[in-house]
């Protein structure tokens, strides 16, 4: 794999920002390590931090270069600070910045594919509603998403870290029903479409703060026939977990059948 630590500049947040990138790269004399790559065009992860990390924390916390090599398949990790992911409404517009910059510049700067079979998104905590919030909002874009103890309402009082951030980030907590931070409401509007649902994929511990949000929002999707895997075991909200179950998440994941070299 190739890893590029890319700085570049945001029109959406009119600042400089920073991205991981790993590469699929074909090698033949590398020592402990099986790397494949397939076409021209290399299917991609966007793969999504929590609040109090960065676009660094896969990279620290995980393997993920390790465990992505043998699948052939790009992962962008992106930086958007405490956001949730949203135009911020006193803050940055992160929203525009994750939903419609972002792919557009990465597959300007590398090799990657823009159909919607070979574009998926994961993350944890927040990273973990980020992902839903995109691939719900975009059904066209994604083939999958998946949330690793993610925070499925976040209009829900407990909700961990905001705090007084929470009117900073959403402003007043009335709005978000109904809109586009709202996922209960996203998979009633994907359902109704005639667009091809992404495949979700969901976990959470049951000692996590966020369980009773993640059963309300897995019941939600079967009432509405959404292709939803979710799983539960005893556990926090801690990257013992998320280690593990991101690599659960590359086995899951729709890849096309392309032929790798290796």
């Amino acid at each position: 794999m190739a890893f590029i630590d890319c700085h570049f500049y945001s029109e959406s947040l009119k600042i400089s920002t920073s991205m991981y990138v790993i590469l699929p790269q074909s090698t033949h004399s590398q020592i402990g390590l099986v790397n494949r790559a397939g076409g021209t065009k290399h299917p991609t992860l966007y793969l999504l931090h929590g609040l109090s990390d960065d676009h660094t924390i896969w990279m620290r916390r995980t393997s993920i270069e390790r465990y992505a090599a043998l699948l052939g398949i790009a992962v962008v990790m992106p930086a958007v600070n405490r956001s949730y992911y949203a135009n911020m409404a006193n803050g940055y517009n992160y929203w525009s910045f994750i939903s419609e910059e972002l792919s557009a510049l990465a597959r300007s700067f590398f090799p990657l594919s823009d159909q919607k079979e070979d574009n998926f998104v994961a993350g944890l905590s927040m990273g973990g509603y980020g992902a839903f919030k995109l691939a719900l909002n975009f059904p066209n874009k994604f083939a999958a998403a998946a949330s690793l103890s993610g925070p499925m309402d976040v209009s829900d009082n407990q909700i961990n870290g905001l705090g007084e951030e929470f009117q900073q980030v959403f402003g007043d907590r009335s709005t978000i029903h109904g809109s586009t931070n709202d996922l209960f409401h996203l998979a009633d509007k994907v359902s109704q479409t005639n667009i091809a649902a992404p495949l979700l994929y969901q976990y959470c511990g049951t000692e996590d703060y966020t369980y009773e949000s993640n059963k309300r929002f897995r019941d939600h999707c079967s009432k509405l026939g959404l292709d939803l895997t979710y799983e539960e075991e005893p556990g926090t909200h801690e990257w013992g977990y998320w280690d593990r179950k991101i690599q659960t998440v590359l086995e899951w994941l729709p890849l096309r059948q392309e032929k790798l070299r290796n």
